[in-house]
């Protein structure tokens, strides 16, 4: 059985792996308990992401005029009852290790350090060709933000905190980004399939961060989603009554 593995083609061990793992993922998605509270909305300029440093910069950055398609700039929150972990302390053991929340049945995250320092490089593995190469462009005692190197799957960045709220943890994930290519634009926002996937893969590493702090969940995952095509993002900021988007 070994030797008729080592025989099969790589895609077809990485189309089986990438589909065993999806279906899982699916399997999950459908039956988990945790109510999510989703909307939609179009954006404008404001939703840029922040700068990128100028030291973080070179030519492997892929940043958001890099990609193809509209942003989307997503917060993901949720709040954290019961942690035996301050704000800080979570921070630091999700640096330490972020294979502690991913889901692990389809992504692993490699990483050279004990921590991340700003210009470190990591590796989100997918069971596929798209391989997440992402750079640390800040990091505070309660956040960490990374932004997409070439071949990732996405132009963007995404960061990575928490806070205290009352008795309770704050831990949110805000991703400003859209598809890398544009054959990842039609999988994404036409298709919707790897949006769907990106959206549960976010809301399992919520869960386990909620895990990781020694808490639980509390009134399930709340996710904000504003879309931002290309041609709006020089123009000014529109009023504060947004038009809502079919979800």
């Amino acid at each position: 059985m070994r030797n008729l593995g080592s025989r099969l083609p790589r895609w077809v061990t990485i189309l089986f792996q990438w589909s065993l793992g999806m279906a899982l993922v699916s399997w999950r998605y459908l039956w988990q308990i945790t109510p999510l509270h989703r909307t939609v909305q179009v954006g404008n300029v404001d939703d840029l992401p922040p700068p990128l440093p100028e030291h973080c910069i070179d030519e492997r950055s892929q940043p958001l005029e890099r990609g193809a398609g509209p942003l989307f700039h997503r917060v993901f929150s949720v709040r954290i009852d019961g942690a035996t972990m301050t704000a800080q302390e979570l921070i630091s053991a999700l640096a330490a290790d972020l294979n502690q929340a991913v889901p692990s049945e389809v992504t692993s995250v490699d990483k050279d350090s004990d921590d991340l320092a700003v210009c470190d490089e990591l590796v989100v593995r997918m069971p596929g060709p798209w391989d997440g190469p992402v750079r640390v462009v800040e990091r505070t005692d309660t956040s960490f933000r990374l932004a997409t190197l070439v071949n990732h799957m996405e132009a963007g960045q995404i960061e990575f905190r928490a806070r205290p709220r009352g008795t309770s943890l704050q831990f949110e994930i805000e991703a400003w980004a859209r598809p890398g290519s544009p054959i990842v634009n039609l999988l994404y926002t036409h298709l919707r399939l790897a949006k769907e996937i990106q959206l549960n893969m976010w809301v399992r590493f919520c869960q386990g961060a909620a895990e990781v702090a020694g808490g639980r969940v509390r009134g399930g995952v709340t996710i904000n989603t504003r879309v931002v095509e290309e041609s709006q993002w020089h123009q000014p900021a529109v009023s504060p009554a947004r038009a809502s988007l079919t979800r």
